[in-house]
Protein backbone atom coordinates (compact mmCIF):
# COMPACT_ATOMS: atom_id res chain seq x y z
CA UNK A 1 0.00 0.00 0.00
CA UNK A 2 1.25 3.50 -1.17
CA UNK A 3 0.35 6.47 1.50
CA UNK A 4 1.03 9.83 0.80
CA UNK A 5 0.33 12.61 3.35
CA UNK A 6 -0.94 16.27 1.68
CA UNK A 7 -0.61 19.80 3.63
CA UNK A 8 -3.07 21.97 1.59
CA UNK A 9 -3.79 25.78 1.23
CA UNK A 10 -7.08 27.03 0.33
CA UNK A 11 -8.99 30.34 0.29
CA UNK A 12 -10.09 31.71 3.81
CA UNK A 13 -13.56 29.92 5.22
CA UNK A 14 -13.62 27.54 2.43
CA UNK A 15 -11.98 24.66 4.39
CA UNK A 16 -14.81 22.62 5.72
CA UNK A 17 -16.21 23.17 2.10
CA UNK A 18 -12.92 21.16 0.76
CA UNK A 19 -12.77 18.80 3.94
CA UNK A 20 -16.27 17.53 2.83
CA UNK A 21 -15.02 16.93 -1.14
CA UNK A 22 -11.82 15.48 0.00
CA UNK A 23 -13.51 12.90 2.46
CA UNK A 24 -15.77 11.79 -0.85
CA UNK A 25 -12.50 11.18 -2.60
CA UNK A 26 -11.98 7.45 -2.98
CA UNK A 27 -8.32 7.13 -1.88
CA UNK A 28 -8.40 10.01 0.41
CA UNK A 29 -8.44 8.19 3.96
CA UNK A 30 -8.44 10.98 5.96
CA UNK A 31 -8.88 14.66 5.75
CA UNK A 32 -8.56 17.27 8.70
CA UNK A 33 -8.29 21.21 9.47
CA UNK A 34 -4.78 21.81 10.99
CA UNK A 35 -3.52 25.14 12.28
CA UNK A 36 0.18 26.83 10.81
CA UNK A 37 1.00 27.59 6.87
CA UNK A 38 -1.65 25.16 5.67
CA UNK A 39 -5.34 24.81 6.26
CA UNK A 40 -5.58 20.74 5.51
CA UNK A 41 -3.91 17.98 6.01
CA UNK A 42 -5.22 14.79 4.04
CA UNK A 43 -4.05 11.13 3.96
CA UNK A 44 -4.18 9.00 0.73
CA UNK A 45 -3.54 5.79 0.44
CA UNK A 46 -3.18 3.56 -3.34
CA UNK A 47 -2.37 0.35 -4.34
CA UNK A 48 0.11 1.59 -7.03
CA UNK A 49 2.18 5.34 -6.68
CA UNK A 50 0.36 6.06 -10.61
CA UNK A 51 -2.87 6.02 -8.69
CA UNK A 52 -1.37 7.98 -5.87
CA UNK A 53 -0.04 10.53 -7.97
CA UNK A 54 -2.72 10.80 -9.97
CA UNK A 55 -5.59 11.16 -7.29
CA UNK A 56 -3.27 14.29 -5.69
CA UNK A 57 -2.62 15.79 -9.08
CA UNK A 58 -6.30 15.39 -10.92
CA UNK A 59 -8.16 15.37 -7.70
CA UNK A 60 -6.80 16.94 -4.91
CA UNK A 61 -5.25 19.88 -6.80
CA UNK A 62 -8.15 20.72 -9.26
CA UNK A 63 -11.17 21.13 -6.39
CA UNK A 64 -11.73 24.66 -6.76
CA UNK A 65 -10.43 27.22 -4.17
CA UNK A 66 -7.58 24.91 -3.26
CA UNK A 67 -4.30 27.21 -3.54
CA UNK A 68 -1.73 24.99 -2.90
CA UNK A 69 -0.34 21.91 -1.79
CA UNK A 70 2.51 19.79 -0.59
CA UNK A 71 2.96 15.98 -0.63
CA UNK A 72 4.75 14.07 1.70
CA UNK A 73 5.18 10.75 0.30
CA UNK A 74 6.22 8.06 2.77
CA UNK A 75 9.42 5.63 2.15
CA UNK A 76 9.22 1.95 2.03
CA UNK A 77 10.70 0.39 5.29
CA UNK A 78 11.35 3.83 7.35
CA UNK A 79 7.73 3.20 9.25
Amino acid sequence: METAYVLISCDLGSEAEIIDELKQLTNVKEAHGILGAYDILAKVESDSVKSLRDTITWKIRKLKRVSSTLTLMLTEGQE
